[in-house]
């Protein structure tokens, strides 16, 4: 008898992508040896730790009844779809606008899915991640993306 269906159902959803992932490294890329690892061994061994987390999750689940309720709500498709919507959206703005205004748009729309919605947090949010994104990014990473639109940008 299960005793935690959100336990449960996420370890199987961990367990599903974890075996995707393994499946398909292996299949797709070479292995290589612990050694000398080819491009497929990482992901793999992602893969198989998903796959262990997923197993001890579900497991769990068989074992300890949560303290609250364990009930999982309908599913949302709304928020789903504004926030699917939102990732698109950056990406459409990455390369014209820029990373900056990319991340606060897509920021920006994606905050539009909670219910709850209030403007002062959603912008104070798009400010700091919007750092974080560019000192992550461009400072840390050194990716050669726009950060302005071109006409703000001096070349």
């Amino acid at each position: 008898m299960i005793k935690d269906q959100r336990d449960f159902w996420a370890g199987i959803l961990f367990s599903a992508f974890g075996s995707f992932f393994c499946f398909y490294s292996i299949a797709t890329y070479p292995l290589g040896t612990a050694s000398r690892m080819g491009p497929g061994y990482f992901p793999m061994l992602l893969g198989g730790f998903l796959l262990f987390l997923g197993i001890i999750i579900s497991l769990k689940s068989f074992f300890i009844a949560p303290q609250g309720d364990d009930k999982i709500g309908s599913f949302d498709w709304r928020a789903i779809l504004v926030i699917l919507g939102s990732v698109f959206v950056f990406a459409l703005l990455l390369r014209p606008g820029g990373l900056i205004p990319a991340t606060a748009a897509m920021i920006l729309l994606s905050g539009l899915a909670n219910r709850n919605f209030k403007w002062l947090q959603t912008i104070v949010l798009c400010i700091i991640l919007s750092i974080v994104v560019w000192l992550v990014f461009v400072l840390g990473l050194d990716l050669t993306v726009p950060i302005w639109p071109s006409f703000i940008e001096s070349n």
